[in-house]
Order: structure tokens, then sequence, then C-alpha cells
């Protein structure tokens, strides 16, 4: 699903056009190129996968899973894949349960919504310096929101996670207001 949306914004867009200019001139037909190279990362890196799995197929498991299960007790090292341990650990912030069920969703949620807002005709981040460091603090509260949803439910995790929570909110508020006042001019 990934791979199609990339393929239509690659497609609505075009490749690397920071200014926004007219580019059809330097463009080149999609099938065969592109299609050829597709196939041939796909077919690479699906020997590598298959390679991966022959030689060593508990590699990329988890030790923890062979630990024989105690029907009493909920194993201490449940936690979701490390993709939504920021979400995971926005949920665990909110001590209500369907608020923290409905913030985990939209956190999910405004990581496919923020590309979509931005409809000017530059698109690199050079041209918005507030938008780029906006961004990158994004991207560091994303990481430590990670950290902490690794980290167990005690007591100065749960305050860091309340705390980056809050301006992760703070900064998708701004972004989109940012947005809203490029997109006026």
């Amino acid at each position: 699903a990934m791979v199609m949306i990339h393929l239509l914004f690659l497609h609505q867009t075009g490749s690397n056009n920071p200014l926004g200019l007219n580019s059809d001139s330097d463009k080149i037909p999609f099938h065969p190129y592109f299609s050829f190279k597709d196939l041939i990362g796909f077919i690479m890196m699906t020997m590598l996968l298959v390679f991966l799995t022959i030689i060593s197929p508990y590699f990329l498991g988890d030790p923890d899973n062979f630990i024989p299960a105690n029907p009493l007790v909920t194993p201490p090292h449940i936690q979701p894949e490390w993709y939504f341990l920021f979400a995971y650990a926005i949920l665990r912030s909110i001590p209500n349960k369907l608020g923290g069920v409905i913030a985990l969703v939209m956190s999910i949620a405004i990581l496919f919504i923020l590309p979509i807002l931005h409809n000017s005709k530059s698109q690199g981040l050079q041209f918005y310096p507030i938008n780029q460091i906006m961004f990158w603090y994004m991207v560091i509260i994303i990481c430590l929101l990670t950290w902490i949803g690794a980290r167990p439910v005690e007591d100065p995790y749960i305050l860091t996670g309340q705390i980056l929570t809050t301006l992760m909110l703070l900064i998708i508020i701004s972004l989109i207001l940012e947005f809203q006042k490029f997109e006026m001019i």
C-alpha cells in the first residue's frame, strides 16, 4: 500500500522539484525505466529476505516469545512493534482509556495527513526555515516518545510521556496553522 501511495504522489508532483518550476521537458516515460528499476529492487529485496529466512529463521524474531506462557500473569515484555512505540507512549500518557485510544489513532493519522496539507508550489524546506525547525522538533519528539514507549510504566517515564505528548500536539497544531498561513500567500 505504501508503494502505491508513493507512486501516486510521485506522478502527481514529480520527483525532487523544490522550486515548483515546470519540468515537463526533463521527464521521461514511467514505463519501462522506472518499472524495470522497481522490479529489480523488489527481486533483490525478496531474495535477501528469503535468504535470511532460510539461513537463520529466528534472526528477526523476539527471544522472549520462547518463554513458556503463564496464563495467570501478563508477561512484562509485551509491547507493540518498534514503529508503533511512539503511539503506545501517547496511549499510556492519557489516563482516560477512550481519550488514549483516540489520541493513539490521531497520532498515527496525523502522519498521513500532514504531507497532504502542504500544497504550495515550492516544496523544499529550505524556503520555510520555521517549518524546518518545527519538523526537526517533531522528529526529536517522536524519537523520544518511541524511547518512552519501550520503558516500563513507572514514575519518571509517565510524566515524560505526558509532556512529550503535549509538545507533539502543540507542534502539530502550529504546523497546521503555519501551512494555512503560507497557503494564503
